[in-house]
């Protein structure tokens, strides 16, 4: 086995032992919105990402900058001190990949199918709404719907629910078209 597949394993075990933590600790949707703030920080902050990502970074440095975004933000404890064994474990490199993985775990939890939809055209929230109740009733289940608007599209849409793959886009037909009359 590879050090990546051993990488991504582990870090699959890591957000499994927060997720059976936050249950036991009835922390779950706590621990799943403080998640999601910093998974957005290390998004919207190229500052914050190239700290994670520095291998030179000191690990008291890390936790450090960590203990500050947690008070600032009144972190729960246990979400404070699994930070702080990532860092300790040297493993905190790999947080945001951890972190979406336990948002991953939290939501099949909830027997959530995750759905992602890009539209050629600005879809409004009651769009959106009806969108994902018409595939919450297709397929039996909550959707946890992903809306992107994409106008490189032109017109139509791309649906992918689960490993389904829907493109009713005119870009989709366009290069099927070319496809075509290159093979011609």
């Amino acid at each position: 086995m590879s050090e990546n597949n051993t990488s991504v394993t582990s870090n699959n075990s890591y957000a499994q032992a927060l997720f059976e933590l936050a249950s036991e600790n009835y922390v779950l949707l706590e621990v799943e919105e403080q998640t999601t703030a910093i998974l957005k920080l290390i998004k919207d902050s190229s500052e914050f990402r190239d700290l994670i990502k520095n291998p030179t970074t000191k690990n008291s440095e890390l936790i450090k900058v960590m203990e500050t975004i947690a008070d600032q933000n009144n972190f729960n404890g246990l979400l404070k001190r699994f930070i702080s064994f990532l860092i300790q474990k040297r493993r905190f490199f790999y947080v945001e990949k951890i972190f979406n993985d336990y948002l991953e775990v939290c939501s099949r939890s909830r027997g959530e199918i995750k759905a992602e939809i890009q539209a050629a055209k600005e879809l409004n929230e009651k769009d959106i709404a009806k969108v994902k109740e018409e595939l919450a009733e297709h397929f039996g289940s909550n959707i946890k719907l992903n809306y992107k608007h994409d106008p490189s599209l032109i017109g139509g849409l791309v649906l992918k629910v689960g490993s389904t793959m829907v493109d009713t886009s005119i870009k989709n037909k366009l290069q099927q078209i070319e496809k075509k009359m290159i093979e011609a």
